[in-house]
């Protein structure tokens, strides 16, 4: 099978797919391709761009060590920036979260700790939670 873009006079441009190169021309000497908009016959093969696969072997370019840095550096700002304005709840987090989801407690925005099945559950009762990207040391544990 080979698939190939085409195009109708009224510049509608529409895929559909033949046995084979010659299958293609066949139908279209013979009318039976038109354009499912507007139902022209005269129908061309359309520009595509190349389906050029990549070698198997290749593994994808790596970062630099120095760009890694950066990029870890930038989350680490933005992160603490968040943070300055979230109270730490501790492992108080999903109860907390759940509490507020549910009206038994006024909103805020809270960051803490949560084991993988308390998150997991969050999610399922639709409590919208994220992972922070770095670790984060409860206030009292900092340096």
């Amino acid at each position: 099978m080979i698939v190939f873009d085409l195009k109708c006079s009224g510049g509608h441009v529409f895929e559909a797919w033949f046995a084979s190169s010659g299958a293609y021309e066949e139908q279209r000497k013979s009318g039976q391709i038109t354009c499912p908009i507007c139902d022209d016959a005269a129908v061309i093969k359309a520009v595509m761009a190349p389906a050029i696969p990549s070698k198997g072997n290749r593994k994808p370019d790596s970062p630099t060590p120095a760009a890694v840095k950066s990029i870890m550096k930038a989350l680490a700002t933005r992160q603490a920036e968040a943070l300055k304005s979230s109270e730490w709840v501790g492992t108080a987090f999903a109860d907390r979260a759940r509490a507020m989801h549910f009206g038994e407690e006024d909103h805020a925005t809270i960051h803490g700790q949560a084991s993988l099945a308390e998150a997991k559950a969050l999610i399922e009762d639709g409590i919208p939670v994220a992972p922070l990207v770095l670790p984060v040391a409860p206030p009292k544990k900092l340096n």
